[in-house]
């Protein structure tokens, strides 16, 4: 892997980057702990979290799955009229079942990710609102079949080996890299309603103490422990960490659309989910029926990488490349240029 990059003035230095990879491992680990494995002390790992979060190079934000809950996942395509998509796009990254959004085509495509808690959210939205809206030119929705790597819990892969087998076993990690699973889970769970509380605080902040957790939800900080911990084994939410591509110098994203033979396609979703350049792979409903978010370092790169590593992979009949243009939303988190933006309304402590 090449040198980190830079985000405005801050500049990532190899602890740093080390430090991100423990968080990968457990983004909950105690700061102690991370000290204890990289040989660091505490105050040290603290600082150093804190500024590169300042600077919009990594948030640490709790998710819900709505598979959990019984729904399931869509990747929408809009073609909208020139001059319009940028404020269609802004409205979409203001909605809360909306995980991501890019612009694409120079400005006249946006990509998004609808994540709706409810069959009456994601119709209001798919079927009512998106089609009525008269900037839109066209609309493709594909629900997400499987995912192969990005959110609930996977690694994005680009840092491996980081870190040494034997310091992520010491962070709680040491198993594979990603773990595929249905989107849809065959039962669904049922958040109580200090449950809802608690899942709408941890947006905020991932790492939130449990008292600051107890605050946002009125909830005892014992139980806020325990209803925690069973919300994210049950998967009705997990902690993601989101990190700005471009401070690992990665300055070129792209959505990549494949056609895919359906003997081939389980074949290549894992075989992309372990390239460093891909934080997101799904096989999809519809003609392209994987669909995958790469980041290289550059347009050069972007293309050595599609033409000699994905597009040489058995089963792999057409692909297309869309550039993303500007990116407006990564996951839960809004986009400020390349740094990820903090929340607008933080309901946590600070």
């Amino acid at each position: 892997m090449t040198r980190p990059g830079i985000v405005d003035s801050v500049t990532l230095e190899p602890e740093d980057v080390r430090i991100l990879r423990a968080l990968q491992v457990d983004p909950r680990v105690p700061f102690a702990t991370v000290a204890t494995v990289l040989g660091l002390s505490e105050p040290t790992i603290a600082r150093r979290y804190r500024r590169m979060r300042r600077a919009g190079v990594v948030r640490v934000v709790g998710v819900v799955d709505p598979g959990a809950l019984g729904q399931s996942r869509w990747m929408v395509r809009l073609r909208c009229r020139p001059g319009s998509a940028a404020a269609i796009a802004e409205a979409l990254a203001r909605r809360d079942d909306i995980g991501w959004v890019a612009l694409g085509a120079a400005g006249s495509e946006i990509t998004c990710a609808v994540r709706s808690r409810s069959r009456e959210q994601r119709d209001d939205l798919l079927g009512r609102r998106l089609p009525r809206t008269a900037a839109v030119l066209d609309l493709q929705a594909s629900v997400v079949l499987r995912q192969f790597i990005g959110g609930r819990g996977h690694y994005w892969a680009a840092l491996a080996g980081t870190l040494t087998p034997e310091e992520e076993a010491a962070l709680g990690g040491g198993g594979t890299p990603f773990t595929e699973q249905p989107v849809v889970r065959e039962r669904s769970a049922r958040p109580s309603a200090g449950d809802e509380e608690l899942l709408a605080a941890l947006p905020a902040d991932g790492r939130a103490t449990l008292v600051d957790l107890a605050a946002a939800s009125r909830l005892t900080p014992g139980r806020v422990s325990r209803r925690l911990q069973a919300l994210l084994a049950a998967g009705v939410a997990y902690i993601d960490v989101e990190i700005a591509p471009q401070a690992l110098g990665f300055r070129a994203r792209a959505n990549l659309w494949m056609r895919v033979h359906p003997a081939r396609i389980k074949d290549v979703g894992r075989a992309m989910a372990r390239m460093p350049e891909v934080a997101f792979a799904a096989a999809l409903s519809g003609p392209h029926n994987l669909q995958a978010a790469v980041h290289c370092h550059d347009l050069d790169a972007l293309f050595e990488f599609t033409s000699d590593r994905v597009g040489t992979l058995p089963g792999v009949e057409a692909l297309e490349i869309s550039p993303v243009f500007r990116q407006v939303k990564q996951a839960g988190t809004r986009v400020d240029g390349d740094r990820l933006s903090e929340p607008p309304s933080d309901r946590l402590p600070r």
